[in-house]
């Protein structure tokens, strides 16, 4: 297949990256990608979802991934890999040698090499400029679960209907799921055989970037993990302070000893963000220069400098998203005409490895591992969103008492960068709105 009928393909059948903010996988078949890479480093800590989905189909994702190498006409396709995942190392190389094309590159156990700059730099030796995007610099990223995806669609024309999730920490059996997307949350854990304490605290995604949510959630294409917390865990009481105390406390205690600066991964690769000027000048008010503030706009929010660096446990990366925020809402846009820096040569030095930092925000004991396993899933009803990527939310097509099938597309994709919804159930349409749609399973149903 051409690029036309894969980006297509991809677009019809939903999908997107399955993860992060979920940016449609379609948009990122381009030509001027000399280089792509496949994402198997696992940014967060604790989680090893792509590791075990790629050794186990090792075959099936270097495929599409060759496939989308010869459609964009890449010269170099690399797949990063953490040196310590060795059993995905063997299935891997066991593969290889029918692709001459394809070579592996293995990186420590550092965070956040997954980060897409950061794997970037790591693998080829480039830096994606500040304000600027990986296409920019010849470079199209992609992790593995999304490939994994565009596999089935390429060679099924099944379109993407479920979600690898790892639920990890307080549970009873911490397991990977494949669930249909819709179902919330609180079900999801069940399948892990429940919390192990009272009142848990699910937390979606990972512990550094990830957030608080509520059990009646749905899990979305970008939902990678629910880790079960108690409410009085460090994560879990950072996460909850306020902006107002945050800033305080920041005022009061600030010393400016640089180590939020000096840590900073994008700060290392030369970006403009130093979140110890932002510190300064946002407790004193000081808007003498502007620059410092609009340069929050490079932060990754990797949240190192507010869960590692900081010895007075300041929040630096809390209170620059809030200005993120508020930048974006008046329109302001990070700068592409800024002057890129020297990486640092300090920077092999300063990088924070994933042991130590699982130490540092009280990890480490849920550090079991969370297999892979089928299970048997009570189906009732799902909840999908019409809008989980980037861009314009899918558009509804179809209404209420409705039966659908499984696969079935609801949702067709909106003008300009969308994609399709389809249902991940087979049922009767309950409820439509402009947000989501709501499927009832039929009786008795249940899925693997």
């Amino acid at each position: 297949m051409n690029i036309k009928e894969l980006s297509s393909k991809l677009q019809e059948n939903g999908v997107v990256g399955a993860g992060g903010a979920g940016f449609p996988t379609y948009a990122k078949l381009d030509k001027r990608a000399n280089i792509i890479l496949l994402n198997c480093v696992e940014c967060e800590p604790l989680l090893q979802l792509h590791k075990q989905m790629l050794e186990i189909n090792a075959k099936e994702i270097t495929e599409a991934f060759h496939m989308i190498g010869q459609a964009v006409e890449a010269e170099k396709l690399i797949i990063g890999i953490k040196k310590e995942y060795k059993k995905t190392i063997e299935a891997l190389e066991g593969v290889l040698e029918q692709y001459p094309n394809i070579t592996l590159g293995l990186l420590d156990g550092i965070y956040p090499a997954g980060d897409e700059q950061v794997l970037i730099y790591e693998l080829t030796g480039k830096v994606v400029p500040p304000g600027g995007i990986p296409i920019d610099i010849g470079i199209a990223v992609f992790n593995v679960e999304t490939i994994y995806n565009a596999y089935k669609v390429f060679t099924m024309s099944e379109p993407v209907v479920e979600k690898l999730v790892s639920v990890v920490a307080e549970v009873v059996d911490p397991i990977t799921v494949k669930v249909p997307i819709g179902i919330s949350v609180a079900e999801v854990v069940a399948l892990a055989g429940g919390s192990k304490i009272a009142d848990p605290v699910y937390f979606i995604g990972g512990p550094m970037m990830g957030y608080i949510g509520k059990g009646y959630m749905p899990v979305t294409k970008t939902t990678n993990a629910i880790m079960v917390l108690p409410k009085d865990h460090y994560l879990v009481q950072k996460k909850r302070k306020k902006t107002f105390i945050d800033i305080k406390r920041a005022a009061a205690c600030c010393c400016q000893c640089t180590m939020c600066t000096d840590l900073c991964p994008r700060n290392l690769l030369g970006h403009p963000i130093e979140p110890h000027k932002f510190m300064l000048a946002a407790t004193c008010k000081d808007i003498q220069k502007p620059d410092i503030f609009l340069n929050t706009l490079y932060c990754s929010s990797c949240g190192l400098c507010e869960l590692y660096s900081c010895f007075q446990e300041l929040s630096p990366r809390s209170l620059m998203d809030e200005y993120k925020v508020e930048l974006r809402k008046h329109g302001i846009r990070p700068s592409k005409d800024i002057k890129l820096k020297p990486v640092s040569a300090a920077r092999t030095y300063r990088q924070v490895y994933v042991e130590r930092l699982m130490s540092r925000i009280d990890l480490a004991r849920y550090d079991k591992g969370a297999p892979i396993q089928d299970v048997l899933i009570p189906l009732k009803d799902v909840k999908i969103n019409l809008s989980q990527h980037i861009g314009a939310p899918a558009i509804t097509v179809v209404q209420r008492g409705d039966q659908v099938q499984k696969g079935q597309m609801i949702g067709k994709p909106a003008e300009g960068l969308s994609v399709g919804i389809h249902a991940s159930i087979d049922g009767e349409v309950t409820e439509v709105s402009e947000s989501c749609i709501t499927i009832k399973a039929r009786e008795g149903e249940a899925g693997k």
